[in-house]
């Protein structure tokens, strides 16, 4: 099947390579909450066991390469065993797999294959960076993604915001890629005003994180320069959601000179009033 969607033209495919039978035994016995979390190593996992036997992709993974590198196919390494959970974060079976993680990336880089590498999950704020850390050591530093991170498990129905609290700081400690999360996440399928919210979020990590790094410089001056200026139509041009900004323009109480909240009481209103004296 994966020869198959490489004849079609599929540029990368995530695969769960890493959960070994080994770890799969290893896990029955383990004090996870949640044991496993991925879909796909859900699947290689029940394989595993229904059969008896080792993960074919792990076994037969100089053949998957040799498809990979004849279709210029990149392989996303998926993490089977990423947290759930805040509890499950860093421990042993994870690290584990990542131990896997420098194997199979020093074998896709002597036959000349692209690999990247799928991070978890859920991870305390103050894990975030050591996670990074750790999949950039033993993914030998190739392009890490994480989904989300979530930093609190509490909070259902605003994992769009817990995971953007995640991935700026995700972005920051060295990840390369992001993935948004929506706020039906753990209760429902999104709907198109999920998916929106989840995207933004996530650019708004993104953004922050590159902001930090030197990028959108001329934006956010632009628009800080709006504020000042109280130019409303300004801010809108500029901002990442103009939709959102006209709606809540819409709404204002007060049309006078002066800030949204303030009014006449604008600090920005009263301060140029007595500079101009």
């Amino acid at each position: 099947m994966f020869e198959k969607h490489a004849k079609q033209g599929v540029d990368f495919v995530t695969l769960h390579i890493s959960i070994t039978k080994d770890i799969v035994k290893k896990l029955k016995s383990s004090k996870r909450i949640m044991k496993i979390v991925s879909r796909g190593g859900s699947i290689i996992a029940g394989w595993i066991i229904k059969n008896n036997l080792e993960n074919p992709f792990y076994k037969y993974f100089d053949e998957v390469l040799d498809i990979a590198r004849e279709y210029d196919v990149t392989l996303s390494l998926g993490d089977s065993l990423r947290p759930g959970n805040l509890f499950d974060s860093l421990d042993r079976l994870q690290l584990e797999e990542w131990f896997i993680f420098e194997e199979l990336v020093e074998k896709a880089r002597k036959k000349n294959v692209q690999v990247m590498l799928e991070g978890p999950g859920h991870v305390p704020l103050d894990q975030i960076e050591t996670t990074v850390n750790l999949m950039k050591k033993y993914g030998k530093n190739s392009p890490v993604f994480l989904l989300g991170p979530i930093v609190l498990d509490i909070a259902p129905g605003y994992d769009h915001i817990t995971s953007a609290i995640g991935a700026a700081i995700a972005a920051r400690s060295g990840a390369d890629f992001i993935c948004y999360v929506t706020p039906s996440e753990h209760l429902s399928l999104p709907n198109v005003e999920d998916v929106k919210k989840g995207v933004i979020a996530a650019k708004i990590a993104a953004m922050a994180a590159d902001f930090s790094r030197g990028k959108f410089i001329d934006e956010n001056y632009r628009l800080a320069i709006s504020r000042k200026n109280l130019d409303w139509q300004g801010i809108k041009e500029v901002s990442l959601d103009k939709e959102i900004v006209e709606r809540y323009l819409s709404a204002r109480p007060y049309s006078g000179k002066g800030c949204s909240m303030c009014g006449p009481f604008c600090a920005l209103k009263v301060v140029e009033e007595y500079l101009e004296e």
